[in-house]
C-alpha cells in the first residue's frame, strides 16, 4: 500500500491535506504527520474563523492573494483539504518547508 502525500498536483491545482490545532499560542507549520501538513492557528475554532485564518496563513505563506486558496473539504472538522491555484507542487512544498523551519 503506497502512502498518501500531503501535497500532491492533479488537475492544474495543487492539493494540500492539512490537520488543523485552533487557539494556538502562534500560527506556523509545525511538522508533518499521517499524510496531513500540521498548521497552528490562533484563531479558534467558530464561526469559520479558524477557516478563514486558515485560508490567510496558506495565501500569505505562498504568496497568493486569497482567492487563491479554498478549502474544498473538512470545513466543520480538524482534516481539511486545500486546492491552491497558481503555483506548482515543488513551490509549494518549498514555501511550506520553509515555513516549518522559522519556528
Amino acid at each position: 500500500m503506497q502512502a498518501v502525500s500531503a501535497i500532491e498536483e492533479k488537475d492544474g491545482s495543487v492539493w494540500i491535506r492539512v490537520r488543523v490545532q485552533p487557539k494556538a499560542s502562534r500560527e506556523g507549520v509545525t511538522g508533518e504527520a499521517q499524510g496531513r501538513i500540521r498548521i497552528a492557528l490562533t484563531a479558534p475554532p467558530v464561526d469559520g474563523e479558524a477557516n478563514a485564518a486558515l485560508v490567510a496563513f496558506i495565501a500569505k505563506t505562498l504568496g497568493l492573494p486569497k482567492r487563491g486558496v479554498e478549502i474544498t473539504a473538512g470545513t466543520r472538522g480538524r482534516e481539511k483539504t486545500i486546492r491552491v491555484e497558481g503555483l506548482r507542487l515543488i513551490d509549494v512544498r518549498a514555501k511550506l518547508t520553509e515555513t516549518g523551519r522559522k519556528e
